[in-house]
Parts: structure tokens; C-alpha cells; sequence
């Protein structure tokens, strides 16, 4: 069970004990990503991330940072997205203290220094240019441009390469002094500790000074977004990036549910009928009975304030038309008549097996407890997740089918040999 409290400096932290296991997870999450970056600063947040590494007052450079944790065999990393920043370090519990400084020097003390913010520039711009250059990462991108279009939520969490190219030390230093404030963080740390640890909290993130965030931090000043109150053309609903290679690359996808919505457990267990795993009806049909592709899958993006669903897949060029028809026909059975009362039950217990033997890492149980905090305001237990995932009822996954998967709102991105016009003549 978790314990949540907050320090006098507004730091919220969540301690979860995780039985069986000699290793602790320490993770603090930020409420910033790229929603909130202005056009011009695109990737900042990202960027920012990446800085964290490179040098503290107490450790000059990434090599003093890195060598710590190396020399006891941790795992630890950072990652960007939309919605916010998370640094994690897991470690032998008997080094948490190593892991708690670290994480609270390294977020709370880095220097940014102008020869790293430069050089750093370099690196960032050759990771877009890595998943430019994967098809597999690069739909992603390209479905939430086709869905989002220039908006934050449309844009590449690590900006562009002009964007990245012309930030500068001071606007990277701005936006990192008025977001990284212990009160707009959550620090979470799971697997194996004792009761000392409440004592090293206080002594590495206790005295931390609260300052002020910028306006547009104080207020959840995301970009928000919003949709269309007609139906778009569906020429306006493809984005196709041509490109030579072997295998097509595709996204169709709707508007979704965000973060809060009661119907996301209908919206798990519908998907992972449609594609959620190797007995799925996607799966069974694209690829077991048709051999179109080696993978397809249905999954969802839950933001603050909106989401999308979509289906992904790889596919032979030469057979899209019939992989697009078979995707469709699925859609439209899984909206007709309700899932077998099998199929309702097989999708329950993969969510809720799945779910267990996630939350049997310290890592996974401190990124669940942190979003949860962060999104939904409290943390939702395994066993309350497991209890709306059971109550999940035929007639409800019917009704969200029906509403999800509106032909009128489909989007689609697609990297492979086509033009739009050629995917605009298959989708119509």
C-alpha cells in the first residue's frame, strides 16, 4: 500500500513497499513537457532532460554524475513526453541514499552550462535524425501531426532540428528555473526500504527552495486541446510521408478518452480484443489468416484533456488496399454486436495478468504511483484497478466501440511508396 505526504517546501513524495525484491526504484516526476513549450522553444522540455546529465555544482560533469551510479551497477535514465518529465535511478537498496543525492542534485542543482547547452545541441538533433530514420518510431509522430496538426500535442517532443539549433542558454535556463520547483514535483520511491527513509528525504529534498513559477506553470498553463465541432475532410485527416522502402508503415486512428474518463477500463478491454495480444481479432485476421503483416496492435493515447485510439501496423505496399479493408471490417463487426462473453472474459484477465507481473518491478510501481498522483489526483490501488476492470460489461465495450470508431473521424499516417492521393483512393 502506498503512503503519500508532502514536505513544507510542497514536494509531494509517495513511498510504495514492494515485497520480494533487494532493489529500490527512486523516480521524480515533473508536470512539463512539450504541451507546455511555445512554437519557438519546441523540444525544451526534452532538452532540458538531457542537461540534467551534464554537471552539478557538487558534480562538475556527467562523467562524475554517471560514475556513481555505474560503480553499483544501477539502472537509471530520463524520458520526455507530452505531459511531463521523469528521471528514475533503481539501485541495490542498501544504496538508496547514493540514489536519493543523486536525483535531488542532478534535477535541483545542474548548471547548464553554455558549452554543454552547444554541444548537447549536436546530440539532440542526430536523435531525431535516428527516429526520422526508423519508420517504426516515426509514424508516431506523424499520426499525432495528422491528428493535432501544429500544435503542441502535433509537434515532436524533441522539436525540430531549427528549433533545437536556435534555443538559446537563457531560454533553456528560464524555462527550467520556472518549472522545476519542488512544489510542481512528485517524488516516488518503491522496492526495498527501512525506516530511515523518511529521514533521507528530508535531508536531500527538504531544504530545497520553493521560488516562483512562471504564470503559465502556476496555472497548468498546457496548450489545451479541442476538436472540430464538424467533420473535417478526410483529405485533411491523412498525412502520408512518401518514402522508398519495403514495407508500409500505417496509423489509423479516432479521437480517444482522456486521462480521467470512467470508461478507459471498457476502453482496455475493447482494444485489447481488437489487438491486444496473439489471439486478438486484428491479430487473427491481418496476420494469422491473411499474412499481411508481422505486427499489428490496437492501443490509446490518455492525455489531461483528450486521447486517441488507433491500430498500427507494418505492411506489405503491394496489399494495403485489402490490409485497410480488413482493419475496417473489424471495426465495423466489433460496433454491430456485442464480444462474446469469452472474449470479454479473456481480455479481463490478460489486462489484470499483465498488470500483475508489471507491478512486480520497483520501476513499474514507481512510474504508475507517480502518474497516478500527478494525472488523476490520488493513487488508484491494483486491487481497485483490478475491480473496475472486472465490472467492464459486454454492452458497455458495444456502446464505446459505437463511439469511438466513427468512420467520419478516422485519421490515418502513412510512411511507405504512396502518394496521398493513392491512400486518400484506397481509404474512400
Amino acid at each position: 500500500m502506498s503512503k503519500v505526504f508532502k514536505l513544507k517546501n510542497g514536494l509531494k513524495v509517495i513511498k510504495t513497499p514492494v515485497p520480494g525484491t533487494n532493489a529500490v526504484t527512486v523516480m521524480l516526476m515533473l508536470p512539463v513537457g512539450s504541451r507546455y513549450e511555445e512554437k519557438n522553444i519546441s523540444g525544451a522540455s526534452h532538452f532540458v532532460e538531457h542537461l540534467m546529465f551534464k554537471g552539478t555544482h557538487k558534480r562538475p560533469t556527467a562523467l562524475d554524475l554517471s560514475r556513481e551510479l555505474d560503480a553499483y551497477g544501477a539502472h537509471y535514465n530520463a524520458f520526455t513526453s507530452q505531459e511531463y518529465t521523469a528521471y528514475y535511478i533503481k539501485i541495490d537498496a542498501k544504496k538508496i541514499s547514493l540514489a536519493l543525492d543523486l536525483i535531488s542534485d542532478m534535477v535541483f542543482n545542474s548548471k547548464l552550462e553554455p558549452q554543454e547547452v552547444e554541444k548537447e545541441k549536436g546530440v539532440i538533433v542526430e536523435e531525431l535524425r535516428m527516429y526520422e530514420d526508423n519508420p517504426t518510431m516515426d509514424i508516431d509522430n506523424l499520426f499525432m501531426k495528422a491528428v493535432f496538426g501544429d500544435t503542441p500535442l502535433g509537434r515532436d517532443v524533441g522539436g525540430t532540428k531549427n528549433t533545437v539549433k536556435n534555443v538559446t542558454r537563457e531560454q533553456l535556463w528560464n524555462y527550467y528555473k520556472g518549472s522545476y520547483l519542488p512544489q510542481n514535483a512528485v517524488l516516488s520511491v518503491a522496492g526495498k526500504f527501512d525506516k530511515k527513509i523518511d529521514f533521507l528525504i528530508a535531508k536531500y529534498f527538504g531544504n530545497l527552495e520553493t521560488g516562483y513559477s512562471q504564470k503559465w506553470f502556476r496555472t497548468q498553463g498546457y496548450h489545451k486541446a479541442t476538436w472540430p465541432k464538424k467533420n473535417i475532410s478526410l483529405e485533411k485527416r491523412v498525412l502520408v510521408k512518401q518514402k522508398n522502402i519495403d514495407q508500409a508503415h500505417v496509423i489509423l486512428g479516432f479521437p480517444g478518452l482522456n486521462q480521467k474518463d470512467p470508461r478507459r477500463y471498457a476502453a482496455a478491454v475493447l482494444l485489447n480484443i481488437l489487438g491486444g495480444s496473439m489471439s486478438s481479432r486484428l491479430f487473427s485476421e491481418v496476420r494469422e489468416k491473411r499474412g499481411l503483416a508481422y505486427m499489428v496492435r490496437a492501443g490509446g493515447d490518455f492525455f489531461r484533456d483528450t486521447g486517441t485510439v488507433q491500430i498500427q501496423s507494418g505492411l506489405d505496399p503491394a496489399r494495403l488496399k485489402e490490409a485497410f479493408e480488413v482493419i475496417k471490417k473489424e471495426l465495423r463487426k466489433i460496433k454491430k454486436e456485442e464480444v462474446s462473453e469469452k472474449e470479454l472474459n479473456d481480455a479481463k484477465n490478460n489486462l489484470i495478468g499483465h498488470l500483475t507481473l508489471v507491478l512486480e518491478d520497483s520501476a513499474a510501481q514507481a512510474q504508475t504511483t507517480v502518474k497516478d498522483l500527478v494525472f488523476l489526483g490520488k493513487i488508484e490501488s491494483y486491487q481497485e484497478t483490478c475491480r473496475k476492470i472486472k465490472a467492464v460489461n459486454r454492452k458497455q465495450v458495444l456502446i464505446l466501440a459505437q463511439k469511438l470508431f466513427d468512420e467520419k473521424k478516422l485519421f490515418a499516417a502513412v510512411i511507405g511508396p504512396f502518394t496521398q492521393k493513392a491512400i486518400l483512393k484506397i481509404l474512400k
